[in-house]
């Protein structure tokens, strides 16, 4: 005689839930390779893709791990693809990502960090990625001194300015919203 095994409703009930709530993330249309998203089919709050939409992100906290990326700057690759991809065009769309305190170390060369730490930077092909999608990638000059990084360390097109919080005041001043994780 077959044994029949009979399942809990509720587990067919799940397994059914969680296919149709899968969702796939993609990256770009903007940064390729870091910033993926979902997409929102019909949110109920819509976005306007005739405004301009002006980010400014203050990066202070970096993983333990020299090996690991920071996902505080992966954010601002986040915030450009997922409004392109929601169909705000990228001259719409400026960020800027502010680095001090423990991120000091996320926004030098290859080979500085190699010196200081052992391998490469993992945050390197990010920040590079950002800059060529025109992000501005600004270091406070404060942390660059009480930390040691200096300017000629940092990856090219890094920013040196006098503090982190002299260009938060400036780009908020300027209409930039500050994005704080």
């Amino acid at each position: 005689m077959t044994k029949v095994v009979r399942y809990p409703i509720f587990l067919f009930l799940f397994f059914l839930t969680t296919a149709s709530f899968s969702q796939k993330k993609s990256d770009g249309p903007i940064i390729s390779g870091f910033g993926e998203v979902f997409m929102i089919e019909n949110p109920d709050f819509k976005v306007d893709p005739t405004q301009e939409y002006k980010a400014v992100f203050d990066i202070m906290n970096s993983p333990e791990s020299h090996d690991a990326l920071n996902r505080s700057i992966e954010t601002a690759a986040r915030f450009l693809n997922m409004h392109a991809q929601a169909g705000v065009p990228k001259d719409k769309l400026r960020a800027a990502i502010v680095v001090h305190n423990a991120a000091s170390k996320d926004i030098i060369t290859n080979e500085a960090y190699q010196k200081r730490y052992g391998s490469d930077n993992p945050n390197s092909g990010l920040i590079q990625a950002l800059l060529d999608a025109d992000v501005q990638v600004i270091f406070c000059g404060q942390s660059s001194a009480a930390r040691n990084f200096p300017k000629e360390e940092l990856i090219e097109g890094v920013q040196l300015a006098l503090s982190a919080m002299t260009v938060l005041i400036d780009l908020q001043n300027q209409g930039y919203r500050l994005i704080k994780f």
